[in-house]
């Protein structure tokens, strides 16, 4: 059987890299933003690239994913569904560094969600980033997250999905009725075993496992090929 980490045990891996290790979590978000920045340049990306993010911790891998394509001259548009107050954090601090080096960023709170206009907008471009809804969501996406999800597949475009498609759940691989419907998804350590199920596979596209320089005694400790 295929070695997987479902949700407690990626959260356990992180937990387990920072206390155990004294490695940050600012370093492994770093490590997995720019790992599926490069693999969107390795797709052929050239922008405009769209970022959609969420308030936790894979919006801020998204924020390093923009930085990275930002570096390379790729242009990035970063729509964040939430307030930029409500960001904790290596996400808060991934949000601040990508706000100072002036890459436009525009948040959507739920009284204000993005226009019929905007959405329009985003018709151009390539690739489009999902990282709205990571591994510790559990559940339907609330509103307005299933609205945004909708949209996002509507327009067409590729889609890469950060460690999961929004709206999969992590263990079971249930899509919820608004799923992203990924052509690839960039998980990171180890497959999560929702992202193995037949039924998931509409949705996750091509899966690729990306390292994110977690130590080999620690994924052998999880039982991971090192």
């Amino acid at each position: 059987m295929r070695p997987v980490l479902n949700r407690q045990q990626s959260r356990d891996v992180d937990r387990r890299a920072s206390e155990a290790y004294g490695l940050a979590g600012l370093v492994l978000m770093e490590n997995a933003g720019r790992g599926a920045a490069e693999r969107l340049i390795a797709r052929g990306a050239r922008g405009p690239v769209l970022i959609a993010c969420g308030k936790g911790n894979n919006g801020g891998d998204g924020f390093v994913i923009a930085r990275h394509l930002d570096a390379q001259g790729i242009a990035v548009r970063v729509a964040v569904w939430g307030t930029r107050d409500e960001f904790r954090g290596d996400a808060a601090t991934n949000l601040e560094i990508l706000l100072r080096s002036e890459v436009g960023v525009e948040f959507f709170a739920p009284d204000r969600p993005p226009s019929s206009e905007w959405w329009q907008r985003q018709a151009g471009g390539d690739w489009i980033v999902d990282a709205l809804l990571g591994t510790g969501s559990q559940g339907a996406p609330r509103s307005p997250l299933d609205e945004a999800i909708r949209r996002l597949n509507e327009l067409g475009r590729p889609i890469l999905a950060v460690d999961l498609p929004s709206g999969l759940d992590c263990d079971t691989g249930v899509p919820a009725s608004d799923t992203i419907r990924a052509t690839e998804t960039c998980t990171f350590v180890a497959p999560k075993p929702g992202l193995l199920q037949p039924r998931a596979e509409a949705f996750v596209g091509t899966l690729t496992i990306l390292p994110i320089g977690v130590p080999r005694k620690l994924l052998r400790e999880f039982g991971l090929p090192s």
